[in-house]
């Protein structure tokens, strides 16, 4: 039967219970319990909705036999805070939430934006637990007098499971208050800003065993999702890059020591923490989430389309006709999408799309030029040489943003696996576990047990040629 371990998997928008066996030779799953991550909005606040999360959990492992270990893996940034008996303070306010607006220049004028990237590496975005725990700072809101503990979401579930608090360094890095070199907090950076640091508890590498739930050992994977993601890139050599795609596209090397320079810096780049003590060197890119939102006010305005019909209308239509800078501010927040493409695109002096089907076409080739875009300063940062990229996550799925990713990059593409994210945990409960090696044999049985569809570059000169447009976009 083989060996079975549970990656329990939080995405942005979803999460599941996988179950996930090696054989010896292949590595199998079977998603046996999927649920919404849905926020809640109160008093003016968006949630995260715990409660019902973990209820999820519970329900998920109930049904779960002869399992030989868990573990947790969740999306980044976002933390929840612990009183002294190690109860939940508040209700986590999910990073989409307007207290964030402003935060990063407030910060600033507390510790210089370049000092915060010598002692971090992280790319700055207003979403960063930094500029959310300064806003509780600013507000002079009694939650961090009254805080025991700081947890980051994949370590407040792995204690729900186990009792035991600590914070998983690929997932404490995320919050841009960890020191790559160190591998330790950035006290600097919390005493600057007024972040009380005894609420930081001890962290551990990925791998760890942190405790048992009813009788089954608790593992800590790479904690961030995407993390997790990364280690099971099916890759069998050094110079690729991955594309963990999702609500959120994460473009990236995987490299051997963090890029704490000039150029990294004025590139905006991440150097988020990865297992084995490797560096994710990266961008956060906005991804998927501008179709999804889009799709979700279709629905309401009574055209409910399946992604599947939005890729086919998209095919249909000029991809050409118009860009948007996905990691514009205008599409951080939840709302109409499409409105908002088409307020971009006239603010900017282009052809204002004129169906959904345009609409959508302009942000998948939106999203394939931002990716040519990182991945060319990615590779000048680095010096790395990239053959090919693997798009792995839910965005695999899309063929045709594939497709145009690869005609966009003049590279191959491989897509898949789909479930990356709990491949990887599971992959590191069971280095963990002793039953794989290492990671490199890990990736060598992943690359024969799932399945990878390659896209090759087809009409290049035709994407070359509009290129440049994109790029005058981005810089407006």
């Amino acid at each position: 039967m083989g060996t079975k371990v549970v990656a329990i998997d939080f995405g942005a928008a979803s999460g599941r219970v996988v179950e996930v066996t090696f054989d010896g030779e292949r590595i199998s799953r079977e998603v046996t319990h999927r649920f919404d991550n849905t926020p809640v909005r109160m008093n003016g606040t968006l949630h995260w909705d715990v409660l019902r999360l973990w209820h999820e959990v519970v329900e998920g492992l109930s049904g779960v036999k002869d399992a030989a270990s868990i573990g947790v893996d969740t999306w980044g940034v976002d933390f929840a805070l612990l009183d002294k008996q190690g109860n939940l303070l508040s209700n986590p306010v999910h990073y989409r939430d307007s207290r964030n607006d402003g935060m990063m220049e407030w910060v600033f004028e507390r510790m210089p934006r370049r000092d915060i990237f010598e002692q971090t590496g992280i790319q700055f975005m207003q979403i960063n637990a930094l500029y959310q725990m300064a806003s509780l700072v600013r507000d002079g809101s009694p939650l961090l007098d009254i805080a025991e503990t700081a947890l980051t979401m994949s370590d407040f579930f792995s204690y729900l499971l186990t009792g035991t608090k600590v914070c998983e360094f690929s997932q404490a890095s995320t919050w841009q208050l960890v020191n790559p070199h160190t591998r330790d907090w950035a006290f600097p950076v919390m005493e600057a800003v007024g972040i009380p640091t005894r609420i930081m508890p001890p962290l551990v590498e990925p791998g760890e065993r942190i405790g048992t739930y009813q009788g089954t050992p608790v593992f800590i994977p790479a904690g961030h999702d995407t993390g997790s993601a990364v280690v099971a890139v099916p890759t069998t050599t050094k110079n690729y890059a991955y594309l963990s795609s999702g609500t959120w596209s994460l473009l990236g090397l995987e490299v051997d020591e963090p890029v704490v320079n000039d150029a990294s810096y004025e590139a905006n780049l991440t150097n988020e923490g990865g297992y084995n003590h490797t560096t994710r060197l990266l961008k956060n890119i906005m991804g998927l989430w501008l179709v999804q939102q889009a799709r979700e006010t279709w629905r309401r305005q009574g055209s409910d389309y399946s992604f599947d019909d939005l890729v086919k209308m998209a095919e249909s239509a000029d991809f050409f006709k118009a860009f948007v800078d996905p990691d514009h501010v205008d599409f951080l927040p939840p709302g109409d999408m499409g409105a908002r493409v088409c307020a971009f695109c006239e603010r900017t002096g282009q052809a204002v799309p004129g169906s959904h089907a345009e609409i959508t076409a302009a942000i998948y080739a939106s999203l394939a030029f931002k990716y040519r875009y990182v991945l060319e300063k990615l590779i000048d940062v680095s010096g790395q040489q990239v053959d090919r990229l693997h798009i792995i996550g839910g965005g695999a799925q899309n063929a045709l943003l594939c497709q145009m990713t690869a005609d966009a990059i003049g590279r191959e593409v491989l897509a898949g696996p789909i479930e990356a994210t709990a491949l990887g945990n599971a992959v590191v409960q069971m280095i963990s576990l002793g039953e794989i090696g290492d990671l490199a044999q890990a990736r060598e049985i992943l690359s024969r047990s799932v399945g990878m569809v390659s896209y090759t570059p087809q009409n290049t000169a035709e994407w070359d040629a509009h290129y440049a447009r994109f790029v005058e976009i981005v810089g407006t």
